[in-house]
């Protein structure tokens, strides 16, 4: 019994705080899709794709320890391609204004599991930048790989086309909006039961019942000026209308 008591006093004291907490969820969705759209800035991604095997004879099937190992040169690979022996040459081709360690925090690399096939991303503000990286990159760590490695089989299965219209991957509108709600809805929820925790206003009688433990007897209503000058007037004219019936009748 206490339990649903509790139960709805807390679905009461929402119901009686709705608008601030509708006005607090509101307020934290707009201010979070007005820093999304105007204030953060809009992040690219550019991708291109890379095949690297070890030299080899035409005539020579693979063999699978040859695959095993081409497998376990990928996170070499990796490496060699944000190395500076790489990266210096693509900010040298491209005439970026970076340093090596700048841009390597612009390149990621990595590959599907049991695949020889190496996915190098870029991301910049300007999606025709990272393309132009992420191109770059490749060519010269196919032309490069040769004096580090040995490994003259490279070959690029994919560029960044620069013709694409992308659409930014960072920021995530949608998602930060749609945080900014739950997150807003229980801002405004606490605030509602913080508020409600430190109102010691007696609305009602039965909360004066609940408080002192007894019946109340009676309750005297309030009165405004207005209705009790009326009233004052009623009872006065009603008097005279008496007296003056007396007066007569004596």
């Amino acid at each position: 019994m206490e339990e649903t008591i509790s139960i709805k006093e807390l679905l009461k004291t929402l119901r009686k705080r709705l608008i601030l907490i509708l006005g607090i969820t509101f307020m934290a969705v707009l201010i979070s899709g007005v820093v999304s759209f105007y204030f953060l800035t809009p992040v690219y991604q550019a991708s291109t794709q890379l095949l690297v095997n070890q030299s080899k004879s035409v005539q020579t099937p693979y063999q699978y320890s040859e695959v095993q190992t081409n497998l376990q040169l990928i996170n070499t690979y990796n490496v060699i391609i944000k190395s500076p022996a790489i990266l210096e040459i693509v900010i040298k081709d491209l005439n970026l204004d970076m340093t090596v360690k700048q841009l390597t925090q612009k390149i990621s690399v990595g590959n599907e599991e049991n695949s020889q096939v190496v996915n190098l991303s870029v991301q910049d503000p300007n999606f025709e930048k990272a393309a132009n990286i992420a191109n770059k990159t490749a060519e010269i760590f196919k032309s490069e790989i040769v004096k580090i490695m040995n490994v003259d089989n490279v070959s690029i299965l994919t560029e960044a086309d620069i013709s694409d219209h992308p659409s930014p991957i960072k920021p995530r509108t949608m998602l930060i909006m749609a945080i900014s709600f739950a997150v807003g809805l229980m801002a405004g929820v606490s605030i509602a039961l913080l508020l409600e925790f430190f109102d010691n206003t007696i609305e009602n009688e039965q909360e004066i019942e609940k408080l002192i433990g007894v019946p109340v007897l009676g309750i005297i209503a309030t009165m405004d000026k207005l209705n009790l000058k009326d009233n004052m007037n009623d009872i006065s004219s009603e008097q005279n209308a008496r007296l003056r019936g007396e007066t007569i009748g004596s």
